[in-house]
């Protein structure tokens, strides 16, 4: 798979196929991320709760997440792109997504794409699911990849007459968002999610991506997760939360 609006098989304990109709009177939430595990650390507990309140929330990771780890992509081992996609599946089970799109842009090298190619694909999810709400990457981060999916997100979300996303925020992501150091746009949180209820099933889903959790204390370490949820929490007062920048709102 290389792109488009094609979708991998759904992972173990998926939901129902896109389109066949929402569980309930909730929004259908769509989150775009650019690599395997981006979905947790950004949003994983927001995620678990939207899901256990009724609403539906979908991901889509654009990008394979190993190959940058090679000097050729070709050199990569498929394998362990296989593994990691695996491991989404099963993170995408355990915080209550309703399907799970994976696509295979090349890790680390999104700049390396057209941006319409990357627009095309999110533009196809939206045009498929009609998300209320979108959740995706802040364009800040020191990851450009994730820059790259922040602007193809804002570009297919553009409000035109009739587009179904209504609220588009920005979220953190521990290793690139605070490692962007003077480099431009600082994330500037605004809304604060409550996830006391939901960190155990964020830290229960990360801790499936063995080869991306770090020992403390780097920012992808199990401590390092939880430190980030109690200190925003503890800004707004509740146990532990996600925060994210909001981008546009339309009432």
């Amino acid at each position: 798979m290389s792109g488009g609006d094609r979708a991998a098989p759904r992972g173990r304990g998926a939901r129902r196929p896109a389109g066949e109709g929402r569980r309930g009177g909730g929004d259908t939430v769509l989150i775009v991320a650019a690599h395997p595990d981006d979905e947790v650390l950004g949003c994983g507990g927001t995620v678990a709760r939207l899901a256990a309140e009724g609403h539906d929330p979908y991901i889509a990771i654009l990008g394979e997440g190993v190959t940058s780890r090679y000097a050729k992509r070709r050199q990569a081992d498929r394998a362990m792109v296989e593994a990691l996609r695996q491991q989404c599946r099963a993170a995408a089970s355990t915080i209550g997504a309703r399907d799970l799109f994976l696509y295979d842009l090349p890790d680390n090298r999104f700049d390396t794409l057209p941006l319409l190619e990357v627009v095309k694909i999110v533009e196809a999810l939206i045009a498929r699911l009609r998300p209320r709400v979108l959740y995706t990457h802040h364009p800040g981060d020191l990851n450009v990849d994730h820059c790259v999916t922040f602007r193809a997100a804002l570009t297919a979300a553009r409000p035109v007459p009739g587009c179904a996303v209504r609220e588009l925020y920005t979220f953190e992501t521990p290793s690139s968002t605070e490692w962007s150091f003077g480099g431009g746009q600082r994330f500037n949180p605004t809304v604060f999610v409550d996830i006391g209820a939901t960190l155990p099933a964020k830290l229960a889903a990360l801790a499936l991506y063995d080869g991306e959790v770090r020992p403390f204390p780097h920012p992808r370490s199990n401590d390092a997760v939880t430190a980030i949820a109690r200190r925003w929490g503890s800004v707004a007062g509740v146990h532990a939360a996600e925060v994210f920048e909001l981008i546009r709102k339309v009432c």
